[in-house]
């Protein structure tokens, strides 16, 4: 038996990822400026995962607006291919509980 399919259309690759829209990028970046910014203000460090290029260009562009925001400096060091760890002078290296986590 043969089946017609009406209004069918490929999908794009998994790989391939669509641009946010200016719009959408503003606002991803108040979330990450926000919740990302608390979390580091409390405890002094943050990890984020950061699967593309654009995710590490977003986290240290964030780490740039945190620094000019605090006036204190905001690091970034990637912990492996796809984590990226933000944090403020004095808290280089993570506590033996979160270095478990």
């Amino acid at each position: 038996m043969i089946r017609d399919l009406y209004n069918v259309r490929l999908r794009p690759a998994e790989s391939i990822t669509t641009p946010l829209t200016d719009e959408e990028e503003r606002r991803f970046q108040a979330v990450l400026f926000s919740e990302l910014g608390n979390k580091i203000a409390d405890r002094g460090w943050v990890r984020f995962p950061a699967y593309t290029q654009e995710d590490r260009r977003r986290l240290v562009a964030l780490a740039h607006r945190l620094t000019a925001h605090w006036g204190q400096r905001v690091f970034v060091e990637a912990e492996d291919q796809c984590r990226v760890r933000l944090y403020l002078a004095g808290h280089e290296v993570l506590p033996e509980s979160a270095a478990r986590a």
